[in-house]
């Protein structure tokens, strides 16, 4: 049987990548550096693979900064408004079409927004949406893809599988930008396109290329299933001599499965660690000719693989189709997974015994394959790391499950209806109309993460660190005093990461030093990896809130990570419920916000910005979850009085399915990401009628271009044509910890005169 990876971390065992890409775009190296650097990093990512013993080993799964930006590129699917940048002078003015897609271009007279950024599918992973036209033509407009296989084959040779987005999910990704079309009618004119590519990969010598179609474990409409049909028939009867693998993950393919396996191609993935269950009904239809690749080492978490699991259905898998016609591999990409646990040298060696980063994994789908064949050496090592797991006192904390057992309908929901409390708070805090805020950090400066290293080695003492974190924290609170923002954060300024911060604080969390993975661009997380029961300790934001809010006599918001949020930027335990884990945060937030409650504090931010992320990709799926999610936040809200404030946060999200579940929710304000989409994603909440307060975001965060007062006045206009004005709020589409100072203050300075001019708007067509 053979071996295979789907795609490997492209940041660099150290963020190398993360590192020169700043770099380069601070203007502090050119091009080639960035290159050189690009370069070494795919060279060794290979040598790893190949090392492992990895029979077909993924090349094109690289990119500067996201694969399916870079889909667009090659497929010629650049937006019109991106042409300006060609006509600048340079050297690197494809490059500066490419960054200018992802983070928007100011600069030489042009003012350009990015691309839309949103989640992949139900990861923390964002990508670059593809725009369409209803007469999109398609052409291949670089030469990417076919350099690095050549580069690829020099390094692994026949091992090398390039890997592309497959047509059908590249088209349903994307999104229609007019109307009077959709854009799976576009297959037609894509598919040629992708034939042409395969049909050179082939010449250049490629025996396998791998399709990535996660679409297939979606809810598909007729027309999309016809899509599937047209796309691979039309490859198969135009390609020869190129064997194609259609890798499909996050879910089971249930009702698409008889289509999956019925494609024209030489091998078939599904993940069988989200869905084991699918297993039976895929071999029951499998024809004759199609290779399966069983996707059994979980590429989304960092657990050591249950090997007797993953032998059950590997062996099923033999029975049925033989080991030549199986293909062992990881559940999906390793882009989801750390790099390599062996960098952590500082974890308790019991539950470092438990885990498996990327390179790990690489090794436990090499071992799975001797252990099939008769190596039961291997088999006994796993064995009793996974029973050590399952019966350590480190896990397991009876005190906590009776917490969660004893949870109540009345523990999950406020004293009063909104009316009610919003007639209270407005009366408390006397905003105006347009109230603006921000959504919680502010940049965190080379300074502030100096500070914060020298803290933890010892070179600072705590009155040293403190002393400066304050001082920090009154620069931010005066500066937003003085531009005139009514609802102030205090910055944030102590704070590593918005999850990780939290996890440091509770029970059931630990911590890697160099356990990153990708967010977007060279936006690099470190989750935290939650091992056991979880509980609060103590305080864990009182002192930094209660000491801002003393500095000021405006509002001050208490900012909180919400569970849902910690759980989904979190690797989380495998060995129960995910509701369950949910529960246990939640009680532990909700004691934090009473804490900030009884200290003073009368605005309380519970950000959840991943909860439509953990939503099911299956909508058969969606009530359970939605359920489970929403009644988490309300535990962390319960129990606070009315006259208590409490906001949530979300960003980059489509809320259309699940408009009537954040309603349930009941924060009195929600923040929602909406720049991008120029509004767009208010509708929604438009049509539903939205009860509560509403601060759409007027300022995306994740481009370094600042917003003019103007478009931001123009977007508030549009949110106020939707909505009743004296619901909005103002605000940006996240935090700030990742842009620099020079342009933050801008763009707040221009989102405060927005407001002002909203106001002014408002109030002559109330005297008109």
């Amino acid at each position: 049987m053979l071996t295979q990876n789907l795609g490997y971390p492209r940041i660099g065992g150290q963020r190398q990548l993360k590192k020169a890409c700043e770099q380069y775009w601070a203007g502090k190296i050119g091009f080639a550096a960035l290159s050189h650097i690009a370069e070494k990093i795919k060279v060794e990512n290979w040598q790893t693979q190949l090392d492992a013993g990895i029979d077909l080993i993924p090349c094109n799964d690289f990119s500067l900064y996201d694969q399916t930006l870079d889909t667009s590129l090659l497929l010629g699917a650049i937006p019109q408004r991106y042409q300006a940048v060609l006509s600048q002078s340079g050297d690197n003015r494809e490059v500066d079409l490419y960054f200018a897609m992802a983070r928007g271009y100011q600069k030489n007279g042009l003012d350009i927004t990015a691309m839309e950024m949103t989640k992949w599918l139900d990861t923390n992973y964002h990508y670059i949406v593809p725009e369409f036209k209803a007469d999109q033509q398609f052409r291949i407009s670089n030469e990417n893809i076919f350099n690095e296989y050549t580069k690829a084959i020099q390094v692994v040779g026949q091992k090398a599988k390039p890997v592309l987005i497959g047509p059908v999910s590249y088209l349903l990704l994307g999104k229609e930008k007019e109307e009077g079309f959709e854009r799976i009618d576009l297959i037609k004119n894509l598919v040629p396109v992708y034939v042409e590519i395969i049909d050179r990969l082939g010449k250049l010598g490629a025996e396998w290329v791998q399709l990535d179609e996660p679409t297939l474990a979606l809810d598909l409409s007729k027309k999309e299933k016809e899509a599937f049909e047209f796309a691979y028939r039309s490859i198969a009867e135009q390609v020869s001599g190129v064997k194609l693998l259609v890798a499909t993950y996050f879910e089971a393919l249930l009702d698409n499965t008889r289509l999956a396996v019925g494609l024209p191609v030489h091998a078939l993935h599904v993940d069988l660690v989200r869905a084991p269950e699918q297993l039976d009904e895929v071999l029951a239809l499998v024809p004759d000719q199609l290779m399966l690749s069983v996707g059994v080492v979980d590429g989304r978490n960092v657990w050591k693989n249950d090997y007797e699991k993953s032998l059950g259905l590997i062996n099923r898998a033999v029975k049925k189709l033989g080991a030549d016609r199986l293909i062992i591999a990881p559940s999906c990409s390793l882009l989801h997974s750390p790099i390599d646990l062996d960098l952590e040298t500082e974890l308790d060696p019991e539950i470092k015994n438990w885990m498996a980063f990327a390179r790990q994994k690489l090794a436990e789908v090499s071992d799975l394959r001797q252990i099939a064949e008769g190596n039961n050496t291997l088999l006994e090592a796993n064995k009793k790391a996974i029973a050590s797991r399952r019966s350590s006192e480190k896990v397991h904390k009876q005190v906590v499950k009776d917490r969660v057992a004893a949870i109540s309908e009345a523990g999950a929901t406020r004293m009063s209806a909104f009316p009610v409390r919003q007639q209270i708070q407005r009366e408390r805090f006397n905003l105006p109309s347009f109230p603006t805020t921000t959504i919680g950090s502010f940049p965190q400066t080379d300074d502030i993460r100096q500070l914060r290293a020298k803290f933890k080695k010892g070179d600072l003492t705590v009155e040293q660190y403190e002393q400066s974190i304050e001082q920090a924290t009154i620069d931010a609170i005066r500066w937003q005093e003085e531009i005139g923002i009514d609802v102030l954060v205090h910055g944030e300024f102590e704070r590593n990461d918005m999850v990780e911060y939290f996890g440091e604080q509770l029970e059931g969390f630990l911590f890697t030093k160099n356990g990153w993975v990708q967010s977007y661009g060279s936006r690099c997380v470190k989750p935290p990896v939650i091992y056991g029961d979880v509980s609060r300790p103590e305080d864990m934001t009182v002192r930094w809130s209660t000491f801002a809010a003393a500095q000021t006599d405006k509002p001050m918001k208490g900012m909180l990570t919400g569970p849902v949020t910690i759980l989904q930027w979190s690797f989380v335990r495998d060995d129960q419920p995910r509701e369950v884990t949910t529960n246990q945060i939640a009680l532990a937030i909700h004691d934090e916000v009473l804490a900030l409650e009884k200290a003073g504090i009368g605005i309380i931010q519970i950000d959840e910005a991943a909860i439509r992320e953990g939503l099911p990709l299956r909508k058969s799926k969606r009530p359970y979850y939605l359920d489970w999610a929403v009644r988490a936040f309300r535990i962390t809200a319960s129990g606070v009085e009315d006259r208590t404030q409490i906001h949530t946060h979300m960003c980059y999200s489509e809320f259309n399915d699940i408009i009537e579940h954040i309603a349930a929710m009941d924060a009195d304000v929600i923040t929602i990401e909406t720049s991008r989409s120029q509004m767009e994603l208010l509708q929604a909440f438009a049509h539903f009628e939205y009860p509560n307060e509403i601060g759409p975001g007027v300022y995306d965060i994740h481009s370094p271009r600042v917003p003019t007062t103007d478009e931001m006045t123009s977007l508030l206009a549009k949110a106020a044509g939707l909505l009743p004005a004296q619901n909005l709020w103002v605000n940006p589409d996240c935090g700030l910890k990742t842009r620099k100072w020079p342009e933050t203050k801008a763009a707040l300075e221009n989102m405060v005169a927005a407001a002002r001019q909203a106001r002014e708007q408002i109030e002559t067509a109330s005297i008109i």
